[in-house]
């Protein structure tokens, strides 16, 4: 019976699994808006009334998604971590590296893209416990390299932390970043490296 149960457990987390990788996709080439259920079923080659059995909501689909990737930040801000841990990497390079990897994501399509504006799923979000607490988590992280950069003065220090943390988390979503892509000119190290220029030095001569 054990066994049994825990084949069972596996070939749902393999639905599972095939379900969020369809949603990310679909979320980072459609957007949260234009996507449909039908579409999400169809992507991870199950019916719908099957993906029903395990999300009940395009905001459930939208919530595994964001989980996905936040836990994908967490492992790569750990292993940073570790790094920095073991000397000569400051803060500032740090920050620079999660930007880095964000926009990495985004051009790999690969970054769920979400309206900033929508109630019934940012309270969906706020309602789902696995999502706040690895959001609350990777803010933590952050917030702790931010306030060494600022008492360093490697960043600017009369700039509200909240604010610095915010512009980090736009990069994730940037449409300048889908904007350079789009135009064809430009190697995904040339677009990383002039935004994360814009975002920590400026456009200042």
């Amino acid at each position: 019976m054990g066994v049994r149960q825990s084949i069972r457990e596996q070939m749902q987390r393999v639905r599972e699994d095939a379900i969020v990788t369809a949603v990310n996709r679909l979320l980072a080439r459609k957007g949260y808006d234009a996507m449909t259920v039908d579409e999400v079923a169809a992507e991870a080659g199950m019916a719908k009334a099957s993906l029903y059995k395990l999300f009940t909501s395009k905001e459930e689909l939208a919530g595994a998604a964001m989980v996905g990737v936040l836990d994908r930040a967490l492992a790569f801000v750990d292993e940073l971590r570790a790094r920095g841990d073991a000397g000569g990497v400051t803060p500032l390079d740090q920050l620079k590296a999660v930007t880095g990897w964000a926009m990495q994501t985004q051009l790999e399509g690969e970054m769920p893209s979400l309206p900033a504006q929508n109630s019934s799923l940012s309270a969906a979000l706020q309602a789902n416990d696995a999502y706040m607490d690895r959001l609350i988590s990777l803010s933590n992280r952050l917030s702790i390299w931010i306030a060494e950069a600022q008492t360093g003065g490697q960043l600017k220090a009369d700039v509200p932390a909240e604010l610095v943390l915010y512009t980090l988390f736009a990069r994730a979503c940037d449409p300048v970043v889908a904007l350079l892509k789009d135009s064809g000119q430009y190697t995904h190290a040339q677009i990383i490296e002039w935004v994360n220029g814009t975002t920590f030095d400026g456009l200042a001569g």
